[in-house]
């Protein structure tokens, strides 16, 4: 990581701290990341989570919005397969649910499902917030999204940052990501062309109202 990205880091972790430390006691503390397909908000939380348990320990946890990604079958008996990723092809009530218990079941594990990219489907169960977790980082598309049930999410977040990668850059990226999981060049073009873009264009009408715009 660059000295430059490391100061980023530094600040975006102590903001963190700072946020646990005004959350009640007997709360959880919820804070999302979002932003357009391929927008690094993964590679975000990648880089905050050890950051963040170098200080807290076992006081963070993560919980991503692709757990809650509708498998294949469901996708296929609703006829949205071809739109996956869309937010009606997720999960919306579950993944809220889940954001819930984690906020205020303050003492006990709470089991939630992960996703596995080599096979593009969700698995339950694979993640845990641990009893200990103070403070839970979710990152995902959607979190901002004031339609189709996602209203539901933001009143869950203490804030969410929205990670704004260069339009290009995130293309370029979104590309090579689905060559790298199977597509040829040209079906991952057309699938960034048809699907991502349309869903990046949803993402980024939630941008104002983010707590913090982060810049890679």
């Amino acid at each position: 990581m660059k000295p430059d990205e490391l100061e980023v880091l530094e600040v975006l972790v102590d903001r963190a701290g700072d946020l646990l430390a005004r959350t009640p006691a007997d709360q959880r503390c919820l804070l999302g990341v979002v932003g357009a397909p391929g927008g690094g908000k993964s590679t975000l939380v990648e880089a905050l989570l050890p950051a963040l348990a170098g200080r807290l320990g076992e006081a963070v946890a993560h919980v991503p919005m692709d757990g809650f990604h509708l498998a294949d079958a469901q996708l296929d008996r609703l006829g949205r397969r071809e739109r996956k990723g869309a937010p009606d092809t997720y999960d919306v009530d579950g993944y809220a649910a889940a954001l819930f218990r984690c906020r205020h079941d303050l003492g006990h594990d709470v089991f939630v499902p992960g996703f596995e990219r080599s096979l593009e489907q969700p698995i339950a169960a694979a993640l845990v917030v641990p009893a200990p977790a103070r403070l839970v980082l979710t990152e995902g598309n959607y979190l901002l999204h004031d339609a189709d049930g996602w209203d539901q999410v933001r009143p869950l977040l203490d804030e969410c940052w929205y990670v704004d990668l260069a339009d290009e850059v995130r293309r370029e990226r979104l590309v090579a990501r689905h060559v790298l999981f199977g597509k040829s060049p040209d079906q991952a073009a057309a699938w960034v062309e048809t699907v991502d873009e349309p869903n990046a264009l949803l993402v980024a009408h939630g941008r104002s109202r983010a707590d913090l715009v982060i810049a890679p």
